[in-house]
């Protein structure tokens, strides 16, 4: 089996990302130019498509209106609701959103406004697409008819699909929006939808409130005779205890509260009085008091003491040190400062003498207002059962009195929104009838079929690329098959050829009957034909292989019949021998001799020169119209072993006799796949042509076949394509196109 080995790839910079782009954006330009008329065909069924849709879709028409839910209430109803109120938030409008979806609105609209016998809700529609759709639904429907319940079902279901509800951001804004035919209908369902929601509110919150009053008026009174039976029980008994009320309290709780106040106060004077005493207690135990204990007792008798005593003390050190300790002027000025020592401890003495009194007194008073509420607490323990039981009795009426005012005032409240109800929600923007179409937008409609149908179509010049194994480029030869294209050769046609864009040659008489000759010579007939200047490529290539050996054996085959070797062997040889030289064009293919059926049938050939029957002069031919010699295959009709036969010493013998009168010897062989005569040649021919059918052959197929005949592979000249169209030619190698060509061949009105 052939190995087929990758090209190698260059290492240094095609790992880059800039360089990957563009291998990728020129791979994708040659797939869509290879590709391109399956690319515009989609392309413009795709774009048509979209045409039809907007030529027959109905338009629609959008009506947009907007409903605010008012965090305010009526300035004239400003109580709380009896059923109390939910705190908006993200939510509560969701909810509210929901609702407006609901079924019971929707319902509510479609019988206000009678939409189950609107033909845009119960009809088939106006489009072609939704006739269609109604016509098969009454194909496959059962054929009864549909109830008023059914029908309004149906309704229902058109109703949603064409409406829309959404909050606008995170606002307290609710968007309706309904499509429909009519503009006008479609403003007018909006507005609808927003009046079936505020009067099922308004009638949740009336039937909510209904209840509610009744309940609260058969509990009011209820609660009336409790609060009446827990004031007369508190009257009752402080009329049997004597208790006599002062400012809603009673007298000995008053006294109470009073004494004890002062009882505080004296206590926080004698603490005050305490704590100053023992702060100047504290103070007498040092020497001389610092500045800031002397600056807190704000004397300024003890300040200036001390700021005397300070200046002697600075003197005396300075004196000491200069005279000496025991020095008079030294003596004297410690014995000062002993006396101003002497006069601060007097006056300190004095302050907490007098701090001292304050605290004697203060004491004094704490306990006398502490006497006076011993006697009062003692007086009022008689009263104080009487006092709890009277509390009791007090805190039970006033319960009573406050659940019976709340539940009066809710009364009211359920009342006025029974006869006035509210609601939060209002219609802030109503909908008017759109003046322009919301759908099918033509820019979108083409966008969308463009965008579309370009992906559809790019996805499927992909699929086609990968399943499309076959070869249509000499880059595909070399590298699935890893040898030479020689020529790529258009395919023959006869009549009108196509010179240019839009120009057709239409050939005179002469011309029809030069067209129409033996395609087996049309490099004869037609020498300034691609088709002929690919031949002589073909032959250039045999020349430069074989440069050092002078007669030259070439071999014409393919993978499968009917893939135009018979005709290249033919052209090749008739190019030879038309320009001077020394050829002999030979058909070995003894299983199909195309060759010999056209210019020698019936006639020996080849087998019966090898089998003995006759002599090689008496089986050449020269062909009619040039010096073409041509040796048919014979009588080829049931011979098992032709392989056996090409193999054989006789026709080894047969070709070097040939070899030694002729400079080329053209042989036309078997097809390589279906037939192993090929592979039995070896030993005869000098270089193999293959040709290949130009997007016929799949490459598997040649690869198998050439890896299953070795020496076909090993002596290949190169690849012949053969039947190209040139038309389509140019979109897979632009540069074998058309264009190029018809300033040298059109002279004759060929352009293949």
């Amino acid at each position: 089996m052939l190995q087929i080995n990758k090209r190698p790839i260059m290492a240094s910079g095609m790992t880059e990302t800039g360089n990957a782009f563009i291998g990728m954006y020129d791979n994708f330009r040659k797939v869509i130019g290879r590709q391109l008329p399956l690319v515009g065909l989609i392309i413009g069924c795709c774009l048509a498509l979209g045409l039809l849709y907007l030529l027959f879709t109905p338009p629609l028409f959008t009506a947009t209106g907007t409903m605010l839910i008012d965090t305010r209430k009526v300035q004239l109803l400003q109580q709380q609701s009896v059923l109390g109120d939910i705190a908006l938030d993200a939510g509560t409008v969701q909810t509210q959103v929901e609702v407006l979806k609901s079924e019971n609105i929707s319902r509510a609209v479609i019988r206000k406004l009678n939409l189950t016998e609107d033909p845009e809700f119960v009809g088939p529609g106006k489009g072609v697409i939704s006739s269609v759709v109604g016509f098969i639904t009454g194909l496959f429907g059962s054929g009864k008819l549909r109830t008023p319940e059914e029908i309004e079902d149906a309704v229902l279901e058109a109703f949603d699909h064409a409406r829309s509800v959404s909050r606008l951001g995170l606002t307290y804004v609710m968007q309706l929006t309904f499509r429909s035919q009519d503009p006008a209908k479609s403003a007018r369902i909006v507005n609808a939808i927003a009046d079936a929601y505020i009067n099922d509110q308004l009638d949740a919150k009336y039937q909510a409130t209904r209840r509610a009053s009744l309940w609260l008026q058969d509990r009011i009174k209820e609660l009336q005779a409790q609060a009446l039976t827990a004031e007369r029980a508190v009257a009752d008994f402080k009329e049997q205890n004597n208790i006599v009320d002062a400012g809603g309290r009673l007298m000995n709780d008053q006294q109470l509260a009073e004494i004890n106040s002062q009882l505080v106060v004296a206590r926080a004077a004698t603490t005050e009085a305490k704590a100053r005493l023992d702060r100047i207690q504290s103070v007498m135990a040092q020497d001389i008091p610092d500045a800031s204990v002397a600056d807190s007792l704000n004397n300024q008798v003890i300040i200036r003491l001390r700021s005397n005593y300070l200046d002697l003390a600075q003197r005396e050190a300075i004196w000491a040190k200069r005279y000496g300790e025991n020095h008079l002027a030294t003596a004297n000025l410690r014995t000062q400062m002993q006396e101003l020592h002497n006069s601060i401890r007097d006056e300190m003495r004095k302050i907490a003498d007098s701090y001292k009194n304050d605290y004697e007194i203060a004491r004094a008073r704490e306990e006398s207002i502490q006497h006076s509420l011993d006697d009062a607490i003692n007086k009022s323990q008689s009263t104080g059962q009487a006092q709890i039981q009277l509390r009791d009795l007090q805190s039970n009426a006033e319960t009573a009195r406050s659940l019976y005012e709340n539940f009066l005032q809710r009364y009211m409240e359920a009342v006025q929104q029974e006869s006035f109800p509210i609601s939060e929600s209002r219609l802030i923007s109503p909908a008017t009838p759109p003046l322009k179409k919301s759908s099918p937008k033509g820019s979108i409609v083409g966008l969308i079929s463009l965008v579309g149908g370009s992906i559809l179509a790019i996805g499927a010049a992909y699929l086609r690329e990968m399943s499309d194994r076959v070869l249509r480029t000499s880059a595909q030869v070399e590298e699935a098959l890893q040898v030479n294209c020689l020529a790529l050769l258009p395919a023959l046609r006869n009549g009108p050829q196509k010179v240019g864009k839009g120009i057709v040659h239409e050939p005179t008489r002469e011309e029809r009957d030069f067209a129409r000759a033996n395609l087996l010579r049309y490099v004869v007939d037609a020498p300034f034909s691609r088709y002929a200047e690919a031949i002589r490529s073909i032959k250039i290539a045999a020349d430069l292989n074989g440069v050092l050996n002078a007669r030259k054996v070439i071999g014409i085959t393919s993978t499968l019949p009917n893939e135009g070797k018979s005709t290249i062997a033919s052209n090749l040889a008739h190019l030879i021998a038309d320009a001077g030289g020394s050829v002999m064009l030979i058909d070995a293919d003894l299983r199909s001799p195309s060759l010999s059926n056209t210019y020698a049938p019936d006639l020996p050939g080849l087998i019966d020169v090898v089998s003995g029957a006759t002599t090689l002069a008496n089986t050449i031919l020269t062909l009619p119209g040039s010096n073409l010699k041509f040796l048919p295959a014979g009588a080829t009709a049931k011979l098992p072993h032709t392989n056996e036969i090409l193999a054989s010493a006789s026709v080894r013998s047969l070709f070097e006799t040939l070899r030694a009168q002729y400079d080329y010897i053209i042989v036309d062989l078997s097809p390589v796949a279906p037939i192993v005569d090929v592979r039995a040649t070896g030993q005869i021919i000098d270089s193999y042509i293959y040709t290949v059918e130009w997007g016929g052959t799949k490459i598997d197929a040649i690869q198998r076949a050439l890896g299953d005949a070795p020496n076909v592979y090993d002596r290949l000249l190169g690849v012949a394509l053969n039947k190209v169209d040139t038309a389509a030619q140019s979109r897979y190698e632009h540069f074998h196109g058309n264009h190029y060509y018809q300033k040298y061949y059109a002279k004759y009105g060929y352009i293949e």
